[in-house]
């Protein structure tokens, strides 16, 4: 069993930050990527950011220049760094991870986390 746990939501006005953060325990041989969904009401999820064990990043053309994503020093952690946030920022945020364990490479999804831009 693998589990994400994540953190960091909340209300900030707009322009503000937030961090958001995600920690996957359990059964783990490999992390494969780690990154963050987003989806409003009545809106598909999309793709905000992701990581990948070299480092690299893909973001969201909506986001980039403002969010960032990391790694923590812990293993199977990840950071969103949300700056200048707008109220079309309002979602409900999940981590999610590629992991590879004894069933092979499989997808989890944390609980969700919610996001509220508004003055």
């Amino acid at each position: 069993q693998v589990q994400l746990v994540e953190s960091g939501g909340g209300l900030v006005q707009p322009g503000g930050s937030l961090r958001l953060s995600c920690a996957a325990s359990g059964s783990i041989f490999s992390t494969y990527a780690m990154g963050w969904y987003r989806q409003a009401p009545g809106k598909q999820r999309e793709l905000v950011a992701v990581i990948f064990p070299d480092g690299s990043t893909n973001y969201a053309d909506s986001v980039k220049g403002r969010f960032t994503i990391s790694r923590g020093n812990a293993k199977n952690t990840v950071y969103l760094q949300m700056n200048s946030l707008k109220p079309e920022d309002s979602s409900v945020y999940y981590c999610y991870a590629r992991i590879v364990n004894i069933a092979g490479l499989e997808t989890y999804w944390g609980q969700g986390t919610q996001v509220t831009v508004s003055s």
